[in-house]
């Protein structure tokens, strides 16, 4: 009789979970969590990965299908001597621009997140006060080859297709340049209509940051992964709120609930403040492989460990800058866009 009313139970929070675990609305907050929305787009930040840089430009690769058919890259921007990478396009399905960025490659995993256990806030965010942020995910944004590439062509893409939605996306340090990228298009370069989801995101900035950021850029969804370590990097340190580095919202927390046979996907909007105690940050023991894995999807190099880029064929495609670093670009006729096809009345896509 016990192990029926125990079953009973649990088949009823399956049935609470099932409620709850599509496309919500999270709390005080102008993000919408929208599952399709989200497996589409993590298609994309895996596809950022692709190393061979032929294969990606004209979107012949293996990963290049599926959820992504019919994406067509405008410029490809590869910072060679800092094995950085990320793309900007434009994608019929969704009638919006989507820019990817690759997250870190140049070392090890396991060596790159021993590194963040350590590192502290150390540079001011241009013209927010009291807001401090992560030298290194600022200047890999900032300081490097991308940035003037993905302005560039987001600048291209506006003239051909007007203020049509903006969507950046990337996985773990790629989260983090998409988060920075999100906000420089809104606050530096005016765009509307600019969204950005990532995937094992770490934190990097502090609660200042986090404020002025949720405020600029609302419609932001963080989504994390079970027991995935790098969300948890660099530390939050709940007795230093406003020194520590604080996430900003909104988190969507995917994780297992049950036991058994009886396992149940949720997919939980946690609440408004970026550090919800019942998300990601309820668990204890931390997992590299839950952080290369989400919504079934791989996230990561072909070998990872190294970076790795092949160049076959570039001269038809791109030019290569006197610094090595590689520029592939060009011109898409508007027509590969739903161009009479307008936003939502709230300036979202759905």
């Amino acid at each position: 009789m016990d192990g029926i009313i125990m079953l009973k139970g649990l088949i009823f929070v399956c049935l609470i979970a099932s409620s709850t675990a599509r496309e919500l609305k999270a709390k005080d907050q102008g993000s919408i969590y929208n599952h399709t929305l989200a497996t589409i787009l993590v298609e994309y930040a895996a596809t950022v990965y692709v190393s061979d840089l032929t294969e990606l430009f004209t979107w012949t690769c293996p990963r290049c299908n599926d959820l992504t058919k019919g994406f067509q890259i405008l410029d490809l921007i590869v910072d060679v001597k800092l094995c950085l990478q990320a793309y900007v396009g434009v994608a019929p399905d969704l009638n919006a621009i989507v820019i990817a960025f690759r997250g870190t490659q140049a070392t090890s995993i396991q060596n790159w997140i021993a590194d963040l256990f350590w590192k502290q806030l150390d540079i001011e965010y241009p013209g927010m006060e009291n807001a401090m942020v992560h030298h290194g995910f600022y200047s890999a944004y900032h300081n490097t080859t991308l940035r003037p590439g993905v302005l560039s062509a987001v600048k291209r893409a506006k003239e051909l297709y007007g203020h049509i939605p903006i969507m950046v996306t990337g996985h773990s340090m790629g989260g983090a340049m998409a988060a920075f990228c999100g906000l420089d298009l809104t606050v530096n370069y005016g765009s509307r209509n600019v969204s950005v989801m990532t995937f094992g995101q770490p934190r990097i900035g502090n609660a200042a940051f986090a404020s002025y950021y949720s405020k600029w850029v609302p419609n932001t969804i963080r989504v994390t992964h079970e027991h995935d370590i790098v969300p948890h990097l660099p530390p939050y340190y709940h007795y230093f709120p406003q020194k520590t580095y604080h996430h900003f919202p909104t988190e969507v927390w995917l994780h297992n609930l049950g036991f058994g046979l009886l396992v149940y996907a949720v997919e939980k909007v946690c609440d408004n403040s970026g550090e919800d105690p019942s998300c990601s940050r309820s668990v204890t023991g931390y997992s590299i492989k839950n952080h290369l894995w989400y919504y079934g999807v791989r996230l990561g190099g072909e070998n990872p460990g190294f970076c790795r880029i092949v160049e076959r064929d570039l001269a038809a495609y791109g030019t290569v800058d006197v610094d090595g670093n590689v520029i592939l670009s060009r011109d898409i006729p508007a027509s590969v866009l739903r161009m009479n096809v307008e936003p939502n009345e709230d300036g979202r896509l759905m």
